[in-house]
């Protein structure tokens, strides 16, 4: 079984300041509603190894709930007894760090950008991209200095002197930070990149190569700011969407008025007006107007949707045609848009499993490569030859090349990406997990009403009964059905589109139809059954009627006191993209089942028309719990698409749910694991596809990683790999894979 907990992210090494992954806190959904306990911030929480140190001190303190990291904030919730909070800051200061009490109701975000993104080693002090800049240009000139000075100046003291100066200024410079992070690793026993640069550089200044040193350092720093740059494109993507949703909103004052308002201080249940061509700033039903609303900010629908008087409409989405006026029926931080925002936010905070894998192999890789690099230092001089100086010198460059970044970014960047192009396509997913594991899927189990069909009965067919007149007939049915506010009636009227004669004396017959007088006679509205009890079914007649019911067709009958005038068949039709849904998830090798709780008859004519082997109806909810049990027995890994209301039950045991047409639903989005945010079936095929993409890309980027570190740690022991050489391998692996993993944000939809 899955779990559902994204509260608790789980451990995560890393290797660098550029390799963490803080989950985005947007000021519209800083914190999901009913999260209890005390915000801390810890300003030097900014990667995820630091996140998984202080994990690592708080698991054995009994009392702790819950803990929710907020790297890109630099905080951490805990949900905890009185009695353990003490405990835990005490077990916090002792791994190294500083955790400072957050008041309640203060946004973490007031005090600076760190919200917005995390600007990474070179950045820190800067709080800013232009004045880490500028002390790197200054650095790489210094170490170009002290290079020309290695080069041409003459082999006095005093140059050398001047020249070492001139590098450890350059040094200090650029790797003052990473010197920090590093000691406080070291002194932690703990080794991550900052830890093996500092440990790296130091060595090599030691030993005379001081020159290259200070290049190393600074050509380092410049690589992982570019890094931190692209890294940051992918954590930012779905943050873009709050730049569109529109910051205030023209309301109707008390007065009669329209005033422009802030959108935070539209209160619910307020009028709003939406002009052609601008967005729609809050969740609301249209209570005046007609429009086209280009919904593709939160379903991915490329073709504008009409809404007319009682159709919803979603903040961000584009009214393109025609003047709009809404209640309003969600606050600003509690908009679809907003939801959606914050549960991909959360979703970046979950690691997919190769994520996992990768994160303990790096756990062990990076130790063990420091462990090979002393054994250079130590028996290259006997087994090779070396002198004592070149036998450090190629340790150090082996420190260098050890470096796990490449390896750890590898995972996060992509699955990131590939959460934010599934969101810009209108699909949620809840994780990394779900997004990998979405690949494996051998079977889904499909709800019929609203997810194959429309969810709305229409009238498919009617059909005057003997000699009756047709537009007589039409009028009576249709002032027979205006009265009733049943399903099926409503479809008849809206398919006869005529004004029904006025009726007298009506009356329902519950569970069978309506009854009224029209022109001196008594007229029934009503089932197969109610037209059996009145005695005016003839074999004819049953036989037309058994031929509807078995295409899944509800039969309403018009008569008179003595005889049948007309049928009218109703059915809950599919989707124009059922069909090719289906037909997609086929061609993947994914079986479709279809659970609902229709009758079989319905439910088998649904299936045929929709293309679907394999049926079942009459079922409970319930029974499709059953019937997913048996199924994850039968295919394997198998998913549930339902709308997450009465299928609840069903889509938390199948191993991925899918929520179809959840915009604007929050049971739906709670009980999902991914939700399909308009009412596409052919979305669940597209996410079979994006996790194969996905899941290729990561496997890619891993081979590129680990084949780059072959090769240089080959050359540093045997052959004549630099610290340059070292440093232009480790962090070019990490852009290769950080621009391959970025690939998903410009895949197109299938």
């Amino acid at each position: 079984m899955k779990t559902q907990n994204i509260l608790l992210s789980e451990d995560k090494t890393c290797g660098s300041t550029a390799c963490c992954t803080p989950v985005l806190t947007s000021k519209a959904a800083a914190a999901p509603p009913g999260v209890g306990g005390q915000i801390f911030r810890i300003a030097t929480m900014d990667c995820s190894a630091e996140e998984s140190e202080i994990r690592r001190a708080l698991e054995s303190i009994s009392g702790i709930r819950t803990l929710g990291f907020q790297l890109g904030a630099r905080t951490l919730r805990i949900d905890a007894t009185e009695e353990a909070y003490p405990i835990a800051l005490a077990a916090i200061r002792k791994a190294g760090f500083d955790p400072k009490p957050v008041p309640t109701g203060v946004d973490t975000l007031e005090d600076g950008h760190e919200g917005l993104g995390h600007d990474h080693g070179v950045n820190d002090t800067d709080h800013g991209f232009s004045g880490g800049i500028s002390r790197l240009v200054a650095a790489l000139l210094l170490a170009t200095g002290a290079e020309a000075l290695s080069f041409f100046a003459p082999e006095e003291t005093v140059w050398k002197l001047a020249g070492m100066v001139v590098a450890a200024l350059a040094i200090w410079l650029a790797g003052l930070d990473t010197y920090k992070k590093g000691m406080a690793a070291l002194i932690r026993g703990k080794l991550n990149i900052n830890a093996l640069m500092a440990v790296a550089v130091t060595g090599a200044f030691l030993i005379g190569q001081w020159p290259e040193a200070a290049m190393v350092m600074a050509l380092y720093a410049i690589a992982e700011l570019i890094e931190a740059k692209a890294v940051d494109r992918a954590r930012n993507a779905i943050k873009g969407l709050l730049d569109i949703a529109p910051e205030v909103a023209l309301m109707l004052a008390p007065d009669g008025s329209w005033i422009l308002t802030p959108v935070a201080s539209v209160p619910l249940d307020a009028t709003v007006r939406i002009k052609p061509g601008e967005r729609v700033p809050l969740d609301g039903i249209v209570t005046k107007g007609n429009g086209a609303i280009n919904q593709a900010p939160i379903t991915g629908e490329s073709i504008p949707v009409d809404k007319a008087p009682g159709d919803p409409v979603f903040a961000a989405t584009i009214n393109e045609t025609g003047e709009l006026e809404i209640r309003v029926t969600a606050a600003a931080g509690n908009t679809t848009l907003a939801r959606i925002i914050h549960a991909v936010e959360q979703a970046q905070g979950t690691r997919a499993p190769t994520q996992r894998f990768v994160d303990r192999f790096a756990a062990i890789y990076t130790p063990a490569v420091f462990a090979i690099a002393i054994a250079v230092a130590v028996l290259t001089p006997f087994l090779m030859g070396l002198t004592w100086m070149d036998a450090l010198y190629k340790a150090l460059v082996l420190l260098v090349i050890a470096c796990p970044c490449a390896l750890v970014i590898s995972t996060p960047v992509t699955v990131v990406s590939g959460l934010s192009a599934a969101a810009r396509r209108g699909i949620l997913i809840k994780g990394g997990t779900y997004l990998e594991d979405a690949r494996l899927l051998k079977a889904v189990a499909l709800d019929k009403t609203g997810t194959i069909t429309e969810g709305k009965p229409k009238l498919v067919d009617w059909r005057v009964w003997g000699n009756a007149d047709e537009t007589a007939t039409k009028q009576l049915a249709a002032g027979l059905a205006s009265r009733s506010d049943h399903p099926v009636s409503k479809a008849i009227v809206g398919g006869l589109g005529i004004e029904g004669t006025a009726m007298q004396d009506f009356k329902a017959l519950p569970g069978r139809g309506v009854e009224g007088g029209a022109n001196g006679q008594r007229l029934i509205l009503g089932n197969h059954r109610l037209i059996h009890e009145r005695g005016l079914c003839g074999t004819d007649l049953e036989a037309e009627l058994a031929k509807h019911e078995r295409q899944g067709r509800t039969v309403t009958l018009l008569a008179d006191e003595s005889r049948v005038l007309a049928f009218f068949a109703v059915a809950d039709t599919i989707r124009e993209t059922s069909k090719q849904a289906i037909a997609d998830l086929q061609a993947l090798g994914v079986t479709s089942v279809m659970l609902t709780g229709d009758n079989t008859a319905t439910a088998k004519a649904i299936a045929a028309q929709a293309g679907i082997d394999e049926a079942h109806g009459d079922m409970l909810p319930e029974s499709k719990l059953d019937a997913i049990k048996e199924m994850q027995h039968r295919y394997g890994a198998t998913g549930m698409t339902g709308d997450g209301i009465n299928d609840a039950p069903a889509l938390a045991q199948a191993d991925i749910g899918f929520a179809m047409g959840a915009a604007g639903t929050d049971t739906a989005m709670e009980a999902a694991d991914v939700v399909i945010m308009n009412d596409d079936l052919q979305r669940v095929a597209e996410t079979v596809r994006l996790s194969k993409r996905t899941h290729a890309v990561l496997w890619q980027n891993i081979t590129l990683a680990l084949g780059i570190k072959s090769v240089f740690l080959v050359l540093a022991v045997f052959g004549t790999a630099t610290m340059w050489m070292a440093v232009f391998a480790d962090m070019g692996a990490s852009l290769l894979v950080v621009f391959n993993g970025l690939r998903l944000l410009k895949a197109k939809a299938d």
